[in-house]
């Protein structure tokens, strides 16, 4: 591999649990295997791509107290190089993970120090030729990184490959930061019910959505998932087709995406033609759901290496 994954996202911590349900308002549930592991999009995209080979640096901001210790130990554990020192007077965020009966789940966050990084944090970090860039839509819901992120972005240069995924909250990301992710994308990875949030309607299929969005963003090429279903592919300049998606038992949702954005990016850098890298990111990201935990995406060879083991994982 000739670059790495420059990561810009959360590196935060999960307090995850199993449940029936969710409650009622006002109401309770009992959950069960409780964990307290550290999870965030830039994490598990990271994780993903060092099981695929890929050197990593986090390039996100990261608190001082339990909750940074943590990230920082899984970060060192894994293998990533981190762009700055821990942001004093804040301790790293986390979010409270449901994962119910079909293994949907649903994210409760506190944000923390991830949800500090200003402009002079990103002015430190200069992506090299050959770099691909991870930039997480999670970022652009907290007002600092919401006004420095797309200065950032758009002065990248061009042998650098930036990959959005815009995240569940794309409906309410600010529309000027959004647009000038999606100016500057070469790769757009997101849901379709993401893509209907950016696109402002649904559309009939992960294909057509991909199809549409390719209109807006995407360089090289638009991503879109559709749970179970095929996911839509639409590279530069051809039409979009289907990606097949393996069929699989589903125990826990958590992550898919992020290992799917992970491997593609390690894909990606490994030189991989890029049906080739989007094929492989999907097997990996169906095969992830069939584990419990986050960091669960599986090693190229089938074999962990011993620097990206499974620290944060269950």
């Amino acid at each position: 591999m000739t670059g790495r994954l420059v990561a810009v996202g959360n590196v935060v911590v999960d307090v995850t649990l199993l449940v029936p349900g969710l409650p009622a308002p006002g109401g309770d549930v009992l959950g069960r295997d409780g964990r307290v592991v550290v999870g965030g999009s830039a994490w598990n995209v990271m994780a993903a791509a060092r099981r695929h080979g890929a050197a990593a640096l986090y390039a996100g901001a990261h608190g001082t107290g339990p909750f940074g210790d943590l990230a920082r130990q899984a970060l060192r554990a894994a293998g990533i190089d981190v762009a700055h020192p821990a942001t004093t007077g804040a301790d790293t965020g986390f979010v409270v993970v449901a994962t119910d009966g079909s293994g949907e789940r649903t994210f409760l966050t506190c944000q923390g120090a991830e949800a500090t990084l200003d402009a002079g944090a990103l002015a430190a970090v200069r992506p090299d030729a050959g770099d691909v860039v991870y930039v997480s839509g999670y970022l652009l819901t907290a007002p600092v990184p919401a006004s420095a992120l797309p200065a950032w972005v758009d002065a990248l240069p061009d042998s650098a490959t930036v990959l959005v995924d815009p995240g569940p909250m794309a409906g309410d990301l600010p529309p000027g930061p959004l647009a000038s992710l999606l100016r500057r994308a070469d790769w757009w990875r997101c849901t379709v019910t993401e893509a209907a949030a950016v696109l402002g309607a649904a559309q009939p299929g992960a294909e057509a959505a991909a199809g549409s969005l390719a209109r807006r963003t995407g360089r090289a090429g638009v991503l879109v998932t559709a749970g179970a279903a095929d996911a839509g592919l639409a590279l530069r300049g051809r039409d979009p087709v289907a990606v097949p998606v393996p069929r699989v038992d589903v125990i826990d949702t958590n992550a898919a995406g992020d290992t799917q954005a992970g491997v593609l990016a390690a894909g990606l850098l490994a030189g991989l033609p890029p049906l080739a890298a989007v094929r492989r990111a999907t097997d990996a990201a169906a095969q992830a759901v069939t584990l419990r935990g986050s960091v669960v995406a599986p090693a190229v060879d089938g074999r962990d290496p011993p620097d990206a083991a499974t620290v944060g994982a269950p």
